[in-house]
């Protein structure tokens, strides 16, 4: 199973303890500059390697976290505590800064390829990871990268997810299937000082031949209910006609009447004719009722 895993860019990668800060470098070029002033001004050579000293002190001893950031301080490798957001010092050589700790809200975006359903359908399956660091000390401590570590326990919960869900599942309840991942990824990710707020399930790929076949299946059922339709429509036409035939039986009179509205339907349009058999006309006593309208229309 290929499985692809994309970092989103909305959060930048964490910074280096080392790096140095805008104030260090300013600091470090004021000494500079003003233990040259006092060695020129006084003939004492000593004052600009006094600046030059003092100004790589603040080079490297002063960090500046920003608002969102906090990073680890070792001295002599053990943990004495946490620094930022805002201007701090370390002890050069002594102290080591780790990288600073993005604490605002990150997005993974997750991918899975080809992973096959309970059903057995391969699927591909794009989801993204909503995710923060509640606690930097544990971020930093416990887990060598974890950025990395959500990746792939995201990835590893999706693919697990998938294989316990059908695929009408995955395509109508994806809401319950993001819940189902951030609950098993938060429940992994807590002891690391990180939490994971939600997963979205973005799309659901799937193969184009078996998504033709849907379509056909989706067809064929429309077309089954509308032969349910006419059917019952027929049944129920059938019905009434059988009631009518019943009143028709028991009263000459009615179908009497009847046969004469409709052959009246049948010839009240000019130019039409109408065949109608011997048998009815003498039934219907239709032939005086022809005659009749026929010398009415030639006095007119």
């Amino acid at each position: 199973m290929a499985l692809s895993i994309k970092q989103a860019k909305a959060a930048s990668p964490p910074s280096s303890g080392a790096q140095l800060s805008g104030v260090g470098v300013a600091l470090f070029l004021a000494s500079i500059g003003t233990g040259a002033y006092f060695a020129s001004a006084y003939q004492r050579p000593a004052a600009a390697v006094g600046g030059t000293l003092v100004g790589l002190y603040f080079l490297f001893a002063i960090r500046v976290a920003k608002q969102w950031q906090k990073a680890a301080v070792l001295r002599l490798g053990r943990y004495v505590g946490l620094r930022g957001p805002g201007l701090f010092m370390v002890i050069p050589i002594v102290d080591t800064v780790s990288h600073f700790v993005d604490q605002r809200i990150r997005v993974t975006d997750v991918k899975a390829e080809s992973a096959l359903t309970r059903d057995t359908v391969p699927v591909n399956v794009d989801a993204i990871v909503f995710w923060l660091v509640w606690n930097a000390e544990k971020s930093i401590l416990e887990v060598a990268d974890f950025d990395q570590a959500i990746t792939m326990s995201a990835q590893t919960a999706l693919r697990e997810s998938i294989g316990r869900h059908d695929l009408a599942q995955m395509i109508t309840e994806r809401e319950l299937l993001g819940k189902e991942l951030q609950r098993i990824l938060d429940e992994k990710t807590n002891p690391w000082g990180i939490t994971v707020q939600s997963v979205e399930i973005r799309d659901v790929h799937i193969p184009q031949a078996l998504e033709d076949a849907m379509s056909r299946q989706a067809q064929a059922e429309r077309e089954r209910q509308a032969r349910i339709i006419l059917g019952t429509a027929e049944t129920e036409i059938s019905g009434k006609f059988s009631e009518a035939s019943t009143v028709y039986l028991n009263n000459p009179v009615a179908l009497h009447l009847r046969a004469m509205n409709m052959l009246y339907e049948a010839i009240k349009e000019r130019g039409s004719m109408v065949i109608v058999p011997s048998s009815a006309v003498e039934t219907m006593g239709l032939g005086g009722m022809i005659g009749t309208s026929a010398l009415a229309g030639q006095k007119q």
